[in-house]
């Protein structure tokens, strides 16, 4: 059959992607969530997950407490993040959303004349692979809005195909994998969290790589000592050339700065001024490094930049003002902050500017 005929068959209708009948055709990984015996039941959650598109295959999930970034493609998912444990429903929902969304505008490359046209007759006659379930999670810290959907997340998802799935690898493990820094393991050992919160592969050195491309590029995991934590990690796509911080890094709230787990104010800015040192703007600090916040809307160079001049402007305040032998309470008073509450005051919320202060305050005080 020549060329133009098999053009012909194919028909513009006939090159459209099927729509799948059912959610659960979608998602594989939803169907082995039964395989782990215990998992906490998710619940879906209607329209309270908003999807934004970042670059490539990564997304960021709006909603789910802190934000979430989500590499959503062939390979599978990859979650920056899982969220707080009563929204694990609704990032579930909003990943199946996002691939069936990606399935329904996926046609073949147009056909070819010649030998070269048959990778496009294999891709229409092989048809379309249903989207793959959530592979990993990385935490960027051990911070509940964080770490809180791990249990739920992790037992809807598979790192190799195991369970019951047709194919199913007779000893792989069954459940996404989650990684992070091995502070968060402790961090959950001491709350007391259940098994399948707990990270399955932890890093201890200054920065830890996937062992292999996931969704057509590398994910780099980099340790960001005394930030918000001793376990603070910042995770990078540098195909799609997008940076996640997580809670060192918001639009709308101070850095929650955790001074018994060895968070430091020092911490915070060392870790913001790294994110303007791998980041690379478009045209005049703009553009370019996408930076997904821990908190608030998507972000670039300038944000950071601007974020680092407020932190650390209300660092050397703070620090004036204990060289003068201020008490807290003194400098409480004096709202050092004042210039800036207007943008990440969160007075309704559980960190407040007086929080920030406060340990800012007890973060540069001298060693009784």
């Amino acid at each position: 059959m020549g060329g133009k005929d098999l053009e012909n068959r194919m028909t513009k209708q006939e090159l459209k992607p099927r729509r799948p009948k059912t959610v659960t055709c979608v998602s594989v990984g939803i169907l082995t969530a039964a395989a782990l015996a215990g998992a906490p039941r998710v619940e879906a959650q209607d329209d309270a997950i908003d999807v934004v598109r970042v670059r490539g295959p990564i997304y960021m999930l709006v909603g789910g407490g802190g934000n979430v970034a989500a590499s959503i493609g062939d390979d599978g998912v990859l979650l920056v993040d899982s969220g707080s444990a009563d929204m694990a429903g609704a990032v579930l929902a909003a990943i199946r959303e996002t691939q069936e969304l990606q399935l329904m505008g996926r046609d073949p490359d147009p056909l070819r004349w010649g030998a070269e046209g048959r990778l496009s007759v294999l891709a229409y006659r092989d048809g379309y692979q249903p989207p793959k379930p959530v592979r990993y999670i990385i935490n960027t810290s051990a911070a509940e809005d964080r770490v809180g959907g791990n249990a739920a997340i992790r037992a809807s998802g598979v790192t190799f195909v195991g369970g019951n799935v047709a194919g199913a690898i007779a000893d792989a493990g069954v459940g996404a994998s989650i990684y992070a820094r091995e502070e968060v393991l402790f961090r959950l050992v001491e709350r007391g969290e259940v098994d399948l919160a707990y990270p399955t592969d932890t890093y201890y050195g200054s920065s830890y790589k996937i062992s292999h491309h996931f969704n057509g590029e590398g994910v780099r995991m980099i340790h960001m000592p005394q930030a918000t934590s001793d376990a603070d990690t910042l995770v990078y796509f540098p195909r799609s050339d997008v940076i996640v911080t997580g809670d060192f890094f918001s639009q709308t709230t101070y850095p929650i700065i955790d001074l018994e787990h060895g968070g430091s104010i020092d911490g915070v800015i060392d870790a913001l001024n790294y994110v303007l040192e791998i980041a690379i703007p478009e045209f005049r600090t703009e553009g370019g490094t996408m930076v997904v916040p821990g908190r608030g809307r998507l972000s670039d160079s300038a944000d950071v930049g601007y974020y680092r001049d407020m932190v650390t402007i209300v660092r050397n305040n703070v620090q004036e003002m204990i060289d003068r032998g201020w008490s807290l309470e003194q400098v409480l008073a004096e709202r050092p902050t004042k210039a800036y509450d207007g943008l990440y005051a969160n007075e309704s919320g559980d960190w407040t500017a007086d929080d920030f202060v406060t340990a800012v305050y007890r973060s540069l005080e001298p060693a009784q």
